[in-house]
């Protein structure tokens, strides 16, 4: 893989910042446009500093979204998760996992977190593992956004990039992440008892390695072990947004909302968030939007994912067919299982290409895809409340890790997915 250019990237990204402004400013300047609204209740308790980077992970604002609340009369806002340290929702995940790993003892200084993970999970663990003395390890599919790999190794992560599997396959990208923690381990235990045979360390015998140690020279020689972080069954995922995510909606709104939406990878932002608000109030509605090729809206709708010829590891090809990547699954993990729904909606690839360029030209938002399908499920949730209602929905991550897929032109028109629309014809709203 090519080597990152840390300053080409700023360059990069500064240009886009730029034209990101340029373009909204032109495109409305002959029009009255309010300014986004800040939802933020709580500026009293603002801190005047903050102690180091994970001390700014959280408190993010939210923002009403003008076209979207506008075109269907309800007030539509969005949590920008995009203005982390790292990017993304997920920072506060990382922090959360590897915090109850440490207190636990299953992860000290100088350990390995390990992930298997589809792109922002394994960044923000990488953003994030340093400030605990701690490396990153991760595990991703083939499949996935260039930049992603680009982005981890720029971090300083170990990034493995695997074929995609089923989760069922010793080989999928999460198994094998579990497998390095445990290597970790393996090597951390070996480096300590200093094992020797005729005076000479194990990994070295007769001046050739021995298999253990070929498969351990990933690790660095100070590693203290590895802990396998398991976004999608660690319920401190779930935690973090049941204990940070939810309470803040809650007070940015002052508890005004009427409904919740989100996609699902893990399920741990759908399930923390909703529990949290239902608790507080249980006429608020929760709702999941759910991309091709996954059966959680099955799940939430009929009460059943699948039909047996459908069930993971059955099938012929990978089941996931569709570009918005971290969301869609076709099991039920613990995250998903904690969430309180009322009800689901589909959302389509077109829907969330069409959507993301809608929100560029018209509020100046740059948003990833799942974001962008998040906001397809908000204009779905109100189109069925009905206008004078207060929607609430994750801007996940920013378009910055998806321009070789998501926003690539060539790419979405091998598919059939070049956008075309003028405005939300492709959600019937003229």
């Amino acid at each position: 893989m090519a080597p990152v250019n840390p300053t080409g990237a700023i360059v990069a990204a500064a240009a886009i910042s730029i034209a990101i402004a340029s373009y909204y400013y032109l495109s409305k300047s002959n029009k009255k446009t309010k300014l986004p609204l800040f939802f933020n209740k709580n500026d009293k308790k603002k801190k005047l500093k903050r102690n180091g980077l994970v001390d700014a992970i959280g408190n993010t604002p939210l923002i009403r979204i003008n076209s979207l609340s506008e075109a269907t009369g309800c007030e539509i806002l969005g949590k920008c998760e995009f203005l982390n340290p790292g990017g993304s929702v997920k920072d506060r995940v990382a922090v959360k996992i590897i915090e109850e790993a440490l207190e636990a003892g299953k992860l000290s200084r100088g350990g390995v977190v390990t992930e298997g993970s589809a792109g922002s999970t394994a960044i923000s663990l990488a953003t994030v593992a340093p400030t605990y003395g701690c490396k990153c390890h991760v595990v991703i599919p083939d499949d996935a956004a260039i930049e992603k790999s680009q982005i981890l190794e720029a971090l300083g992560a170990i990034v493995e990039r695997v074929r995609p599997v089923s989760i069922t396959h010793r080989d999928h990208y999460v198994n094998i992440a579990r497998r390095r923690a445990l290597e970790a381990n393996e090597f951390a235990s070996k480096h300590r008892k200093g094992e020797q045979v005729n005076g000479k360390e194990l990994e070295q015998i007769n001046g050739h390695g021995s298999d253990e140690a070929k498969k351990s020279s990933i690790f660095s020689s100070d590693c203290t072990g590895g802990f396998f972080a398991d976004q999608f069954e660690n319920l401190a995922n779930f935690q973090a947004h049941y204990e940070g995510t939810g309470p803040e909606i809650w007070e940015q709104t002052s508890g005004h909302l009427d409904a919740f939406v989100a996609a699902a990878g893990t399920g741990g932002t759908v399930a923390g968030v909703s529990r949290f608000l239902q608790e507080k109030n249980p006429g608020i509605k929760c709702f999941l939007v759910d991309p091709p090729g996954s059966s959680l809206f099955n799940k939430v709708t009929r009460g059943v994912m699948y039909t047996r010829e459908e069930a993971e590891g059955k099938r012929l090809k990978n089941p996931f067919d569709t570009i918005t990547e971290g969301i869609g699954i076709n099991r039920l993990t613990e995250n998903f299982l904690m969430a309180k729904l009322d009800g689901a909606f589909r959302g389509t690839d077109k829907e969330a290409v069409e959507m993301s360029r809608f929100l560029l030209k018209n509020d100046g938002l740059f948003l990833g895809s799942s974001s962008a399908m998040n906001c397809v499920g908000a204009v779905r949730v109100a189109q069925s409340l009905g206008p004078g209602h207060t929607i609430v929905t994750i801007l996940c991550d920013s378009g910055m890790r998806h321009l070789s897929k998501f926003y690539d032109a060539q790419y979405l028109s091998q598919l059939g997915l070049t956008p075309t629309a003028a405005g939300l014809e492709f959600l019937a709203i003229k």
